[in-house]
């Protein structure tokens, strides 16, 4: 069943519900209406009839009038036990049976039966000074009844109306509802077939507009990554290829007697040289692959930054001075970080060798606060980073000038963010590359 049938069934009979809930309340309570408004009616009546009820005047057409009311009247004397006076159409033996079983001292009277026929009764008092008798005046309830019966058809007929522009308009609002997720699904069928280019927006509003914008923002990302995944297949094939190229070379001329001596002995070098290069390449991609998978490699402990960066700067001190740069750090607040020290130590070690790779003379470390936040920054007075090149820095296999493997930033980031952070290079306020790394 469509989305939009369901939504328009849904309401509907929610509405049908709610309506019958309320037809049956109002049925009740339109009759209770009726029959006190009866009642004060009769008060009335009762009143204008017990001043000339017993006078010597009596309207010609006063039978006439309580017939045409549908009005029963008996006047009871308490005193005596008694009906003094009655109407010709009530029996004397009904309003006897009437007189026993209801309590006519009471003012709030309930509905008298007569078989199945029922009654409203108002009882006024005649002269309580001077006479014990009470005027009980009776209309039959068919009558009221009659009136909530055609009230309540009309107001049937108004909630029938009512449901019908209700389920147009549910029909209606659902179809806009509705129709932005049916092109949605479509655009879903394009990402799933990988038609990146062919994702189309869709308008919507409120929480489907921020639906289809996590679509299309989904469509992006999955276009990027497929992308950034043929380079690396692409790269990561190069790059084990011309190791491989060499070493097979260099053997195959060893073997066949080409490289002697010397020259077999420098290619022998060269051999080793590129299998430890080919090693680290393996390992590195080995360990992004295990970080970006839910393999359990990474085991957080609590440690201090201030720890971390003297660790960093402790392995990194024999680099700088070996290349004449000076390193330096500044700890302005200090915190526990819970993360795996060790890999956290590599992610570090990997910025901060890159940046005295391309330091001119200094490199500057400081940890600050900001916000809930703690900042790990890294500056160096280098050349800096080829804007081009900082959009895709931290892909991998994407080395810049005098690069490496082109899988260190790589490695950083995902080191950073299995640590919950994140990891950005902007330029240096001293000329070069800057790295911020927020835990």
């Amino acid at each position: 069943m469509r989305l939009q049938t369901q939504l328009t069934l849904a309401f509907t009979t929610l509405l049908v519900i709610t309506m019958t809930i309320v037809s049956i309340t109002i049925h009740s309570l339109l009759l209770n209406v009726l029959i006190q408004n009866e009642k004060d009616q009769l008060q009335e009546k009762g009143k204008i009839l017990s001043q000339f009820l017993f006078s010597e005047v009596v309207p010609n057409n006063f039978s006439h009038w309580l017939s045409e009311e549908e009005l029963y009247l008996f006047v009871y004397n308490r005193s005596v036990d008694r009906v003094a006076l009655h109407s010709r159409s009530l029996d004397l033996e009904l309003i006897y049976d009437w007189v026993e079983r209801y309590d006519l001292t009471e003012q709030e009277q309930p509905l008298w039966f007569d078989g199945d026929k029922q009654y409203v009764v108002s009882i006024i008092s005649i002269y309580p000074e001077l006479l014990d008798q009470e005027l009980v005046l009776i209309t039959p309830l068919d009558d009221i009844q009659e009136i909530q019966q055609i009230f309540f058809n009309r107001l049937m007929i108004i909630f029938l109306i009512g449901i019908l522009v209700i389920i147009i308009l549910t029909h209606y609002l659902t179809h806009h509802l509705v129709t932005p997720l049916t092109q949605l699904k479509y655009q879903l069928k394009k990402i799933e077939k990988r038609q990146f280019n062919d994702v189309k927006r869709v308008k919507a509003s409120g929480e489907i507009k921020e639906v289809e914008k996590s679509v299309v923002d989904m469509a992006t990302e999955l276009q990027r990554y497929m992308k950034s995944q043929q380079q690396f297949f692409q790269n990561a094939s190069h790059e084990l290829k011309t190791p491989l190229m060499t070493i097979q070379g260099y053997a195959e001329g060893i073997k066949d007697g080409i490289f002697q001596d010397e020259e077999s002995d420098r290619g022998l070098e060269v051999i080793v040289a590129e299998i430890g290069r080919l090693k680290k390449i393996i390992n590195e991609m080995i360990l992004l692959a295990k970080l970006d998978s839910n393999e359990n490699v990474y085991h957080e402990e609590n440690i201090y930054m201030s720890q971390l960066v003297q660790s960093a700067v402790d392995r990194t001190i024999p680099i700088a001075t070996e290349q004449q740069i000076a390193l330096n750090h500044r700890i302005l607040n200090d915190a526990v970080i819970h993360v795996d020290q060790e890999k956290m130590l590599q992610a570090v070690l990997n910025i901060l060798i890159n940046a005295i790779r391309h330091a001119k003379s200094q490199v500057y470390i400081e940890v600050s606060k900001q916000n809930d936040h703690l900042l790990l920054i890294i500056d160096d007075d280098g050349e800096g980073i080829d804007s081009a090149l900082m959009p895709q820095l931290f892909e991998r296999f994407i080395r810049g000038k005098d690069g490496e493997t082109g899988l260190g930033l790589a490695i950083s980031r995902a080191i950073v963010e299995r640590s919950h952070g994140t990891i950005r290079a902007e330029h240096s306020p001293m000329g070069g590359a800057r790295f911020v790394i927020t835990l």
